[in-house]
This record gives C-alpha cells, sequence and structure tokens, in this order.
C-alpha cells in the first residue's frame, strides 16, 4: 500500500457544524462555469466541496486542518466514462504531526485513458514495534519522520474494461528521528538513515466498477510491480507485488456487499516505508497503521452497506490478514482479524461521495481499537 496515503488515505475524523454542512448539501449539485473559460466543452461542469475538520484517528489523536474534494467530466456529454476527482487536504494533528496531500484520479473521454496520481508531504511522529507479525506492544518506540512522496500511474484501454499501465513512484526520506540502541539499530532497519527510492513499473486491471466513489456493481482485478533500482536513482534496489480484487454485489434493494482480498509483497533490500504497513482507515480498521511492518502482506476484508434514511447509510465490515518476512511465513499462526461498523452521510448523493464514519476493532498480539472519519469508502 502507498506510503500514508496511496490506496490508503489519511485517517480522518471530519466533524461539521450544522450552520457549515446545512448550506453546502443545499447547493447545487453542478456549477456551470462562464462560457468563454470552456472550449470544446472541457471542465463544463464541475462539483466543489471544501470542509473545514476536526479529525482524530488511532495515528494522529485530534487533528484539525482542510480537506477539499473537486469532482468533474472532462466532457459533459461523455455519459460512458465516470466522474473524474481530486481529493485534498491539510492536516495537523496535537502529536505536532503535519500532512498535506492531494489525490486523485482523471477519466479521459472515453476512459481510453486514466490517470491516477497522488503527491504529499508529511512531517510525523509514529511508532514502531519492530518487524514481523509477532511484534509485542511492550516494543514500542516513537520516531519521526518527514517525506516527500509522488506516485503517477498512467493507465491506456486494450478493450473494454481492462486496461495497461506503466507507474512511476519516488519518495525522498528528509530525516527520521529515532532511539539510538533502540529497535532500529537492534534489527538493522534499512531506512532508518535518510533515503530517497525511484521506480517504475506495469499495471494490468480490469475494472468494471459502476462508479468512481461507491460502487454497487462490478468488480477490480488490478495487479503490478514496481521495480526499484540504482537505475532510476534509487538507493535501494527491490520489487514490490502487489494484487488487488474487489467486487462488489447488489444483495436486496441498495444493499451493497464488498469484498476486497489485497496482497502486498517484496523481494531485495526493503527500506523501512516501502514496508508492508498492516492497518489504518482503509485495511484492519481498528489497528494502528503500521503496528505490523514485514516484506509481505495478504489481507481479506468484507463490508456490508445498507442505506437507512435521507442521506444517511450503515455499514458493517470485518477482516482477517496477516504478514510474514516470506510468503510462506503468511499462514494462520497469530493471524489478525477485525470487525466494526460505521454510519454514512452522502455529500454529494449524484456521486455518491459520502462522509464515513467508522469505528473498528483489531486483535493481533492484544486488542485494538480506533475511530475514523474519512472522505469516500474504505475500498
Amino acid at each position: 500500500m502507498h506510503i500514508l496515503l496511496d490506496k490508503r488515505l489519511i485517517s480522518l475524523l471530519i466533524s461539521l457544524l450544522i450552520g457549515t454542512l446545512g448550506p453546502l448539501l443545499a447547493q447545487p449539485d453542478s456549477i456551470q462555469l462562464p462560457h468563454q473559460a470552456v472550449p470544446n466543452q472541457l471542465l463544463k461542469t464541475r462539483n466543489t466541496l471544501i470542509l473545514p475538520l476536526i479529525a482524530r484517528s488511532i495515528e494522529t489523536d485530534w487533528s484539525i486542518g482542510l480537506a477539499g474534494s473537486f469532482t468533474f467530466r472532462l466532457n459533459q456529454q461523455d455519459t460512458l466514462s465516470r466522474t473524474s476527482n481530486t481529493q485534498a487536504l491539510a492536516l495537523y494533528s496535537l502529536r505536532k504531526q503535519f500532512i498535506a496531500a492531494i489525490n486523485g484520479t482523471t477519466y479521459f473521454p472515453g476512459e481510453r485513458i486514466i490517470l491516477n496520481y497522488q503527491l504529499s508531504y508529511s512531517n510525523f511522529p509514529d511508532k514502531f514495534w519492530g518487524l514481523g507479525k509477532e511484534a509485542l506492544d511492550r516494543n514500542e518506540e516513537s520516531y519521526t519522520f518527514q517525506q516527500y512522496y509522488v506516485y503517477l500511474h498512467f493507465q491506456r484501454k486494450l478493450k473494454d474494461r481492462i486496461f495497461a499501465g506503466l507507474i512511476y513512484e519516488y519518495q525522498r526520506l528528509l530525516a527520521v528521528d529515532y532511539q539510538s540502541g533502540g529497535l532500529f539499530d537492534q534489527l538493522a532497519v534499512r531506512g532508518r538513515d535518510p533515503y530517497h527510492i525511484s521506480g517504475a513499473g506495469l499495471s494490468l486491471t480490469y475494472d468494471s466498477r459502476n462508479n468512481a466513489f461507491a460502487p454497487d456493481r462490478g468488480g477490480f482485478l488490478q495487479i503490478y510491480f514496481n521495480h526499484f533500482s540504482p537505475a532510476f536513482g534509487s538507493n535501494f534496489r527491490y520489487t514490490n507485488y502487489v494484487i488487488d480484487f474487489r467486487r462488489f454485489i447488489q444483495i436486496y434493494r441498495q444493499q451493497v456487499l464488498a469484498i476486497q482480498a489485497y496482497g502486498f509483497f517484496n523481494s531485495g533490500e526493503v527500506p523501512l516505508r516501502s514496508l508492508a504497513s498492516f492497518g489504518g482507515s482503509n485495511s484492519m480498521r481498528g489497528f494502528y497503521d503500521g503496528r505490523y511492518r514485514s516484506k509481505n502482506q495478504v489481507v481479506v476484508q468484507a463490508e456490508y452497506r445498507v442505506p437507512l434514511f435521507w442521506r444517511f447509510g450503515a455499514v458493517g465490515f470485518m477482516g482477517v490478514g496477516n504478514v510474514g518476512s516470506h510468503v510462506s511465513n503468511i499462514n494462520f499462526q497469530d493471524i489478525k482479524y477485525s470487525y466494526g461498523g460505521g454510519l454514512r452521510l452522502a455529500l454529494n448523493r449524484k456521486e455518491r461521495l459520502n462522509l464515513r464514519v467508522d469505528y473498528g476493532w483489531g486483535y493481533g498480539e492484544s486488542v485494538s481499537n480506533g475511530l475514523y472519519f474519512q472522505l469516500g469508502e474504505a475500498f
């Protein structure tokens, strides 16, 4: 999973005052741009949502900041393409953590080309328990890192619903402040000193989802690898392999069963911030993001989504997974599992953009729990 955000956005608690939320929900779904600003009918309509937020998660404690969502179509007459989106946030926490990030997906006309991207900067006091699935609570150590991160994924349609892609990933770790002689030194963790990585790879994707934010039909299967090498300017040589399968089934009326199976594997000299990071707001909710770190990880999770009334909905979720230094170590020994539930508030019913509030419990070496508020579904 990509560092801090990628396929996981930062865990947020967005608490909106009624006076702020009411006017936003009352706004029309589409904003018409002046005619002269819309050559060739590009970007003719757009939806912009900017939310002040008060946030709390396991990783950040209480935080304040801004979150924004911008949705658009490059050609409003193109009814086959899904809605493009860009999400941004700036967040500062009581633990003196600062995160600024932009990520999104642009669907070009006819979805012949898709561009996924993520740009972020983090100054982040974090926690480390060691490596492997048997990392103990008593080993907890604090450390702080600063980093820049860039992720670009360019996909080209081969045939209906099938895409081939090129990936580029760059990360520059500016500084790591950790306890000298502690776990980082004892385990000789790669990446405990400043470094940068740069890598490129290929992907193959099948995508039949009917919505970018909260699909209720279709499936998604993506397989890719990314190779990091001194030839690309990387300080470490290793290869990352990922397989991500999702299925969305409409069970009864608008009730949806969402399923995800996710595998993250590495070979070679993998630095700290590129290891599999277990937990977070989108995977195994209830675990601290990074509670377990290793070269490899497998997670299977399911979520049942039920509409309630007006703009509100509810979900129940559960997941199971594990980490290991080798693929053979990922088994039922010391397996981890989580479960929980949450509420949904549709900020934009047309585009199915939801504010989600989840509470999860994680069971591993000990019981953990966490509250998550975020824009968009977990998967």
